[in-house]
């Protein structure tokens, strides 16, 4: 089915675990088990068709260099896992805008020069799909890359808690340019947030009622950095708390409630330290608490789930497909415009993928979140 030209904005960790990701399978086999994967070809596409023809950053110390150098360039401190050899692909200056908050700025010098003609590059570039890697807050910036974005005809997965597929202006923006976009915050492999889902919703199915929860992260990478921050951090909590609340079907008052990043600790480098405490009463009224630690390399994480929503990003092109693409983001994201439970959610995605259901949001009557190009 050809290729996906794929273009990244922030070449940070997450933009490294991905590209090395794609190399480190690109001779799997299609029966392969790939940890993280839904399928090692998902519709049609291999791992190995990811084909990245573009990158954007502000740091000097990446800007200019190959994107398999700027990779590894500092302050990126996440696993290395694989040796990617060079691609040809030069990291062009991007947009400051409010990229860069109070404490990375600190950290991250911009390039001088001028912000590339990013519409001309993608252009240029035939890219398909645009992985949106900016820093937590980054509203601004966000909006100004979907304009030209949609200017030059491209996909979009959005891996960041600022919200445009869930809201309906940015939909009808997506629909009208006949493009998908798949967002909003991506889910981890197995991460804080979708750990805790499944608790939330393992104490719903079993009739516990959940009275108090708490999910508290740390870690050492530049996310926690720049969330020392804690205006630029509103829309992660709330992202974050929508994920797990979404999987009741009754209230919990927020002061019962408290999800988020709390520190950042520079030598754990990439790893990230999640606690989660739940408190509830089973039956009888009797207490039930459950504690849970869990530590994880942050980036890695969620690296195979933003391939499959790029190969997901991609179908939704050759069928058509325009706004948001509802199954896929209820699966990838935290903040999709519908939450079903993860089971639900991976039932649609892979009836998604196999072609059974064209696009979940045109079955849906009250939202209009898709449309087919005629």
């Amino acid at each position: 089915m050809g290729k996906i030209n794929v273009a990244i904005i922030g070449v940070g960790n997450c933009a490294s675990s991905l590209v090395q990701g794609v190399h480190y399978y690109q001779d799997a086999s299609e029966d392969d088990f790939v940890p993280g994967l839904m399928h090692v070809n998902l519709g049609g596409y291999h791992i190995s068709d990811i084909d990245f023809v573009a990158a954007f950053d502000i740091d000097k110390n990446k800007v200019g260099k190959d994107l398999s150098e700027a990779i590894y360039t500092p302050p990126n401190n996440t696993f290395k896992f694989c040796d990617v050899p060079p691609s040809g692909v030069r990291v062009r200056r991007g947009m400051v805008h409010d990229g860069l908050g109070k404490y990375l700025s600190q950290m991250i010098t911009p390039a001088p020069g001028p912000t590339a003609d990013i519409v001309g590059i993608l252009k240029d570039t035939h890219t398909d799909v645009v992985i949106n890697y900016l820093p937590v807050g980054s509203e601004e910036a966000t909006k100004w890359y979907i304009e030209q974005i949609l200017e030059a005809g491209c996909g979009m997965v959005n891996c960041i808690p600022v919200f445009i597929a869930r809201e309906t202006y940015w939909q009808n923006r997506f629909a009208d340019h006949g493009l998908p976009v798949i967002g909003d915050d991506i889910k981890s492999q197995v991460g804080a947030t979708i750990t805790h889902r499944v608790l939330t919703r393992l104490f719903r199915d079993r009739g516990v009622k959940l009275e108090h929860t708490y999910q508290l992260n740390f870690g050492g990478n530049t996310d926690f950095y720049n969330m020392l921050e804690r205006e630029r951090l509103e829309s992660k909590r709330i992202s974050k708390t929508n994920s797990v609340t979404s999987q009741l079907d009754y209230a919990i008052d927020p002061h019962d409630i408290h999800v988020g990043p709390s520190d950042y600790v520079p030598w754990l480098d990439d790893r990230k330290f999640c606690y989660i405490k739940m408190e509830g009463r089973t039956f009888g009224d009797v207490p039930l608490n459950m504690e849970l630690k869990m530590e994880v390399w942050d980036s890695p994480n969620s690296a195979g789930v933003v391939i499959d929503a790029v190969r997901c990003c991609k179908l939704a092109l050759d069928r058509g497909l325009s706004g948001t693409i509802v199954a896929p983001a209820s699966y990838f994201m935290k903040s999709p415009p519908i939450q079903y439970s993860d089971s639900e959610a991976h039932e649609k995605t892979e009836a998604y993928i196999a072609g059974r259901d064209e696009e979940g949001p045109i079955s849906l009557p009250d939202l209009r979140t898709a449309t087919i190009k005629t």
